[in-house]
């Protein structure tokens, strides 16, 4: 699935290219009237319990559509209303149902910092998130090498960007650390398998410094997920379907974050 979707993801980066140049995105964010806000200042702030990115995203490939009645405004907005510190935007359209369109709307109407999630492999998707209004971005480290990594990260840091830098493995955790990886997240999700435990959060966070920011990601559905989060040392977890396909996002979120 992995590699199919790493596939198509390079046609569409493809089409981009032929649509639109390096030098007109670089314009587009000289010209850009949107308000920034930091991504890894908002999940640093000392608070009482955790910080949660809640994300927005209508379908996965695991589990299908997640999100009937999916308007991405008014669930960010939810989100904000529910104490998020952050939100996730899904931008992939063919597994995920993700759209660049979301995130923007998601910036005109939300006053908190954007992540957008998606399969990023040029350097160019990354001049296109800060365009589109991203805060931050996800690299994976499964889909890039050491050096692309870094790469990116230095590319996302001049652009004013936050990298979240993804894991899943000892060995990604272990090349995000070398590369310099500010905030790394864990994947407790098996991206071959989508099987998914948090014992993969509880195995790697002891490999992560307390100098860098951890971030548990995937399989946080309940008070009790984020109690054992909690108790192994994580301060900051992102939580898509739980939230999203919540009948009261808002009072959700805001059970949740007691636990």
């Amino acid at each position: 699935m992995l590699d199919q979707i790493i596939k198509e993801r390079k046609k569409a980066v493809e089409d981009l290219k032929a649509k639109v140049s390096l030098s007109e995105f670089i314009k587009q964010i000289g010209q850009s009237q949107v308000s920034y806000y930091g991504f890894k200042e908002a999940l640093i702030k000392e608070k009482t319990g955790i910080h949660i990115i809640a994300e927005v995203k209508k379908t996965s490939p695991s589990k299908g559509v997640i999100c009937q009645d999916f308007d991405p405004v008014a669930i960010a907005r939810d989100y904000e209303r529910g104490g998020a510190t952050a939100i996730s935007v899904l931008t992939e359209p063919n597994y995920f149902g993700g759209n660049n369109s979301y995130l923007s709307k998601i910036k005109e109407n939300v006053k908190l910092p954007l992540l957008r999630k998606d399969f990023i492999i040029d350097p160019l998707q990354i001049y296109e998130a800060k365009a589109i209004g991203a805060d931050a971005i996800l690299l994976i480290a499964a889909i890039l090498s050491p050096q692309i990594l870094g790469e990116y990260l230095k590319l996302a840091r001049s652009l004013g960007l936050d990298c979240l830098v993804e894991t899943h493995d000892e060995e990604e955790v272990k090349m995000a650390l070398e590369v310099g990886a500010e905030i790394i997240g864990v994947n407790n999700r098996n991206l071959q398998t989508f099987e998914v435990s948090l014992e993969v959060s509880k195995r790697l966070r002891r490999l992560i410094p307390d100098d860098r920011l951890f971030v548990a990601e995937s399989g946080i559905h309940t008070q009790e997920d984020i109690k054992f989060l909690r108790e192994i040392g994580t301060k900051v977890m992102l939580i898509g379907e739980s939230v999203v396909k919540a009948s009261n996002r808002v009072a959700h979120l805001r059970k949740l974050l007691e636990a």
